[in-house]
């Protein structure tokens, strides 16, 4: 390796420090993201033509077709994905990882038989490669709306453990005695394959994101490993900060829902898909409302709060929501935007979302704190959001949800949940805060609701 590309992939590993720093806040992500993206553009490009690859001048041309080809179609699904499939996203492109270190493993496992520590490298890649490519297409499956939120396996905690130890005995044993015999390496490679199928498969719809940030580690994992293999310091560098992050969110989001990383593993979080916490009988009646009364009560109001959730991504009313908070200012309103960690079913979604619209981030009042003033808040709109307002998680200790930190709407005065219609949220049970003597439902389609809003407080 040259001194020249040395100092370049320094430079790259630097960008991926400072770009990821920061991503940690709305204003400074989008610079972040270019930041780090620019680094690894360095780093390709150095790695190509000044790593003395001494092959064929038509290799070079294949790398870069190949190079352009992804590019496009990076480009292009990102450019067109919308934010409510966002998170399939991230599933996808973490399987692309996984995939990746999969194919390396594959590719470099011939060259290393004899080499203890290679072997076990090339092991570890290829293993764990394939968990993530294969858990993390269930993944994006599930949340696509392709596969079943939730499906139980018979004795499947002892499956995935009798799977899990068998991939180690039999990686180890490909590693001790040295063999080059590629049916044991397919072999290994089917095995872990399956078990990432079988790994992800028992996890309930609810804890899906929780699931895509601890796969997103995993790719990250992957991805050091091979960078020792190929003794890249670009390749370890960027693979340990995404294992990191990636293991830290995953602790945050359990954090948030008050669930420890086990408990998603081998728990049931969200139940059946058709599962509740209650009767519809035992909950009460619903009152409805319309856009008229509503309008109504927040021009009299002194504090609104809205609550922002996955069916405002769905309707993309995020721009609409923005012009009502403003015409409520214009009217002495003060408004304020709360917002569950997971709200969105990924942490940052609603803040991302949110940001398009222009949305000042100081407005943004994370859970712990806005806790407090809901019970000094006039009226509290909930736009689309469902399990991180149900107070079931504090209420009802049969729920899947029991002990899960929610916003706590329903201390505040007056409630208004916008909803198409009353089917249960993401975990697939019944919310008790729509049968509060507070809370009135305005049912109909995010955008066109909050449009009908604004169109009546004009008129005011």
């Amino acid at each position: 390796m040259t001194i020249t590309l040395s100092i370049i992939y320094l430079i790259a590993s630097i960008t991926f420090i400072f770009g990821l720093k920061m991503l940690g806040h709305p204003e400074t992500a989008k610079k972040g993201n270019l930041i780090a993206a620019a680094g690894m553009g360095i780093a390709i490009v150095g790695t190509i033509f000044l790593n003395n690859l001494n092959v064929p001048t038509f290799v070079y041309g294949l790398i870069l077709t190949a190079i352009a080809i992804g590019t496009v179609m990076g480009w292009l699904i990102a450019v067109k994905v919308e934010m409510t499939k966002m998170p399939e996203l991230v599933s996808l492109f973490n399987g692309f990882g996984g995939a990746s270190a999969t194919i390396i493993g594959l590719v470099e496992f011939s060259k290393n038989v004899g080499d203890t520590m290679q072997t076990t490298t090339t092991m570890a890649a290829i293993i764990i490669g394939s968990i993530t490519f294969s858990g993390s297409l269930v993944a994006w499956a599930k949340l696509n709306g392709r596969m079943k939120s939730l499906i139980r396996l018979p004795k499947y905690n002892l499956i995935n453990n009798l799977v899990a130890l068998g991939l180690i005995a039999f990686g180890a044993y490909i590693v001790y005695t040295g063999t080059d015999s590629l049916i044991l390496l397919y072999t290994i490679l089917v095995a872990a394959l399956a078990y990432g199928v079988l790994f992800v498969i028992p996890i309930g719809g609810a804890d899906m994101p929780v699931v895509i940030s601890l796969l997103n580690s995993l790719t990250g994992i992957a991805a050091a490993i091979t960078g020792i293999l190929y003794t890249n310091m670009v390749m370890l560098v960027g693979g340990i900060l995404v294992g990191s992050a990636g293991l830290i969110l995953t602790i945050a989001m359990c954090k948030a829902m008050n669930r420890s990383l086990t408990s998603v593993i081998f728990g049931t979080f969200g139940g059946s898909d058709d599962a509740v916490s209650g009767p519809k009988s035992e909950l009460g009646d619903i009152k409805s409302t319309t856009a008229s009364d509503v309008a109504i009560l927040m021009n009299y109001s002194q504090r609104v709060i809205f609550v922002p959730g996955y069916g405002l991504a769905v309707a993309q009313a995020q721009h609409a929501i923005h012009e009502l908070e403003q015409l409520l200012e214009s009217k002495g309103v003060e408004v304020k935007y709360a917002i569950h960690p997971v709200a969105g079913r990924m942490p940052g979604h609603m803040n991302v979302l949110l940001a398009e619209s222009n949305v000042d981030y100081d407005k943004l009042a994370e859970m712990d704190d806005v806790n407090p003033e809901f019970k000094n808040t006039d009226v509290v709109f909930v736009v689309g959001a469902n399990d991180v307002v149900n107070p079931a998680a504090h209420n009802d200790p049969s729920s899947p949800i029991f002990g899960m930190p929610i916003l706590e709407v329903v201390d505040a005065k007056q409630i208004i949940v916008n909803k198409r219609t009353m089917n249960p949220g993401y975990a697939g049970i019944e919310n008790e805060l729509f049968y509060n003597q507070k809370t009135a439902m305005l049912f109909g389609d995010a955008k066109k609701t909050i449009q009908t809003l604004i169109a009546e407080l004009k008129n005011m």
